[in-house]
């Protein structure tokens, strides 16, 4: 496997692409901001450059790559494998309650064998608002069974919560999702997945929830409960919210490894929308963090690449961080890429995106979940 990457500041020419091209990759990976993303010529210059190869990417909340991490900016990746086996498909996303029905649909159009071996891994990219992220991972897991491994990440904007886009087969859109399917049995992928955040106040148990909406706790309104613990920061919500996720425990008060970030607010109801469904019998504690705790964060996700073993040969990682971790971090965020790439080694290369929720496997590596404010690497190499 070979791996060439660029960033730019502009929409690329044949001139900033033949670099890239004269790799003849097999798959392009495209990050960047709404700005650069949203470009009439992007697409046209992708399609010029690489006819022949796969191309993937969405919106950011800040790029991800070799250089660090940058705002405003298009990072392409271009892979070209010894025994490539690749397939991307997209399906429009009508609605947050087309998620599930989406996940279906988009499952359904990489489900069949690609030259004869079959489907193993999807890296799936999402717009980020006005998608229930749990419910496109439950339409996945559904139509493609235990042994089809999902991570990826919905698309940031920013920060600003109020429009993504992705691209994929169709070009670039504010209302798909966009999958990578894996076949060929020489790619390894590994994934890893962690947080850094530490716990603020108790336990307090979910009374009235409806999906992604927390009505009460212990029986008080959400809203009210929350605003007491943030202090003089509640007048910054939901803003504000980003910096005091929870952490999800189960019914017998066991972390469940999952954090929800806060959205939105409903001063009438007193009710708060979190980004991702909650555990009616479940338990939430507040959280918050610091930069250190978060970059340890960032190191444990990358060990956990290698519990199965080691990866050798030239590797790239793509990352998936959360908005709210970038906004805590503030001037330090390269720090966590930078304690990836320690973990990585030197035949490591990087990509990725901030963004609006990750997703991967839980932490025994089985079953997939929408995660907030995590760091979400995707490892992909070629074994011989």
């Amino acid at each position: 496997m070979k791996v060439e990457q660029i960033r730019l500041d502009r929409t690329p020419d044949a001139v900033a692409l033949a670099g890239l091209q004269a790799l003849a990759p097999h798959l392009v990976l495209v990050f960047g901001s709404v700005q650069q993303m949203g470009a009439p010529g992007l697409v046209r210059a992708l399609q010029g450059a690489f006819p022949q190869a796969q191309v993937a990417g969405c919106t950011t909340a800040g790029e991800v790559s070799n250089q660090g991490v940058s705002d405003g900016t298009l990072v392409i990746t271009a892979l070209r494998f010894d025994h490539p086996a690749l397939r991307v498909a997209s399906t429009a996303l009508l609605s947050m309650d087309d998620s599930q029905a989406a996940g279906q649909r988009l499952a359904a159009a990489l489900t069949a064998p690609l030259d004869g071996q079959p489907l193993h891994q999807v890296l799936v990219l999402g717009q980020g608002v006005a998608i229930n992220g749990s419910a496109l991972i439950d339409g996945l897991q559904s139509a493609l069974g235990p042994k089809v491994s999902i991570s990826g990440g919905l698309a940031g904007d920013g920060g600003a919560f109020t429009g993504t886009l992705t691209l994929g087969p169709e070009g670039v859109s504010a209302q798909q999702v966009v999958g990578l399917g894996f076949y060929s049995p020489h790619t390894v992928l590994r994934h890893g997945s962690f947080h850094g955040w530490q716990p603020f106040g108790p336990e307090r148990k979910i009374t009235r929830c409806a999906g992604n909406v927390l009505y009460e706790l212990d029986s008080e309104p959400a809203l009210a409960v929350y605003k007491r613990y943030l202090g003089e920061y509640a007048s910054g919500l939901p803003g504000t919210g980003l910096l005091f996720p929870f952490e999800m425990m189960g019914k017998d008060h066991q972390t469940l490894g999952l954090i929800r970030t806060i959205l939105g607010v409903d001063e009438a109801q007193g009710s708060l929308v979190l980004a991702g469904d909650l555990d009616p019998d479940g338990y939430l504690r507040l959280m918050h963090a610091s930069t250190d705790s978060l970059v340890d964060g960032a190191e444990s996700a990358a060990e956990a690449l290698f519990d199965t073993g080691p990866v050798t040969g030239e590797k790239l990682a793509v990352l998936v961080s959360c908005v709210g971790r970038k906004l805590v971090m503030g001037a330090r965020v390269d720090e966590e890429v930078e304690a990836v790439l320690d973990v990585l080694g030197a035949q490591a290369q990087v990509t990725g995106f901030y963004s609006n929720g990750e997703i991967s496997p839980d932490l025994k590596g089985l079953e997939c979940h929408l995660h907030n404010q995590t760091m979400t690497i995707t490892l992909v190499a070629e074994r011989a």
